[in-house]
């Protein structure tokens, strides 16, 4: 199980990545959407926006039981699934198939957000 520590470095290499993207590629994923990621065996949520091809204003929240989250992305997945996933060792798509990732988007996020990882 990876620390909280190491989830907030996965979320600021991951904002590091997208901001070394080139123009082209930014143009490419540019969303404007508040995200969230819940944390499962750490019961910890972090929660950011996607703009300008970027991903900015990373903070941990304390979920709260039955808790409404007004992201509008909303991903679920383990510590040790989110530093794989932001260090290139887990796919995506293969995640989500397999149920390791779960994500509350739209059709639309969804296809963008793949195209991140």
């Amino acid at each position: 199980m990876a620390s909280i520590e190491e989830c907030e470095a996965a979320f600021a290499k991951l904002a590091q990545l997208l901001g070394g993207m080139d123009e082209g590629q930014r143009r490419k994923v540019v969303l404007d959407r508040t995200v969230s990621a819940k944390i499962k065996d750490l019961d910890v949520m972090f929660a950011g926006a996607l703009r300008d091809g970027g991903l900015h204003d990373v903070h941990r929240v304390a979920p709260e039981p039955r808790q409404h989250d007004p992201a509008q992305i909303k991903l679920a997945l383990s510590s040790d699934d989110l530093v794989k996933l932001t260090a290139g060792e887990l796919n995506f798509a293969a995640a989500w198939a397999t149920g390791r990732l779960k994500v509350d988007a739209s059709v639309f996020d969804l296809l963008k957000l793949r195209s991140l990882f």
